[in-house]
């Protein structure tokens, strides 16, 4: 059961020893929004604890349900992890994320990881696209309005709303605009959809995975969201970060339809233009020659 907190205090004595006490916060990585730390415990427990400003504190409670979301489909499932939440809150001025924390080791089997994220795709279905509430992408909301035509939502819940985001931001012009609405327009054309959708990471780069010490894979820091397998496939392909014969594991576990090549592009282009939003200029060329290519 996942908790809202009022303070860490309350949320570590709703889980462990009421007279334990935190003897050790050591400051570790965990991405360019959060500040990470583990924790470890009089016990000799030992947590995972994120934190950011306040007004973020719905940002990890729907971590939270994504978390829940995923490990609920990866039970069973050999070679694939996914951490427990503990707790979600307020402490003092900043919000907090408690959770599993995973000892680092190397990845065993590629193979295995390919085809258990294949594995977690195929039995993991919903009837719609979208999730039970909205979440976030890094720093940015996520919309995940449920949506039966897994063309619309895209069209809409993804490249539509961050396009919007974009111009706000002071990117793009007309010539752009019409671009963006040809694609949006035509989109039907250019990706398939899917027979039933399955539950995605929705942020499946190369730092959002990592071995354990056990040598299994761990998805951590999801954006979860039913949609169309080949948007977390098209992520894993768009800075690196997997291993050699993780690609032909997935495939052979579960073939990609034909033309995925084609498509790539396009759906990356929802993170390119998310990246664009969160980092700036420095993503405009590639979000444009993204749009230049389906347009």
């Amino acid at each position: 059961m996942i908790i809202n907190a009022s303070s860490l205090i309350k949320a570590i004595e709703s889980i462990d020893d009421s007279d334990c006490r935190i003897t050790n916060r050591q400051r570790v990585s965990g991405g360019d929004i959060n500040r990470c730390f583990k924790l470890t415990l009089s016990s000799g427990r030992v947590f995972f604890l994120k934190e950011n400003q306040s007004s973020l504190v719905h940002m990890f409670a729907a971590e939270s349900a994504g978390l829940l979301e995923l490990a609920d489909a990866a039970k069973g499932i050999e070679g694939i992890f996914v951490p427990k939440p503990f707790a979600w809150g307020l402490d003092g001025g900043r919000s907090f994320l408690l959770m599993e924390y995973i000892n680092q080791g190397r990845l065993t089997s590629s193979t295995s990881f390919g085809a258990s994220l294949a594995e977690l795709h195929r039995s993991a279905r919903n009837d719609s696209c979208g999730f039970e509430q909205d979440n976030w992408i890094g720093s940015t909301p996520q919309l995940n309005s449920p949506t039966v035509s897994w063309h619309t939502f895209y069209s809409e819940c993804r490249l539509g709303f961050q396009w919007s985001l974009a111009r706000r931001n002071g990117f793009g012009n007309l010539t752009a605009d019409r671009a963006m609405e040809r694609i949006q327009s035509n989109i039907s054309n250019i990706l398939p959809a899917p027979d039933k959708p399955s539950l995605l990471h929705g942020d499946l780069w190369g730092g959002n995975w990592m071995a354990g010490i056990e040598g299994y894979a761990w998805l951590i820091d999801p954006a979860v969201y039913y949609g169309h397998r080949e948007a977390d496939i098209a992520m894993t392909e768009l800075f690196g970060g997997f291993p050699s014969g993780f690609r032909d594991a997935y495939r052979n576990t579960w073939p990609l339809d034909p033309g995925f090549d084609e498509r790539r592009n396009l759906y990356n282009l929802y993170h390119l233009l998310n990246h664009l939003n969160l980092f700036g200029s420095s993503y405009w060329p590639g979000v444009m020659s993204s749009i230049s290519q389906y347009s």
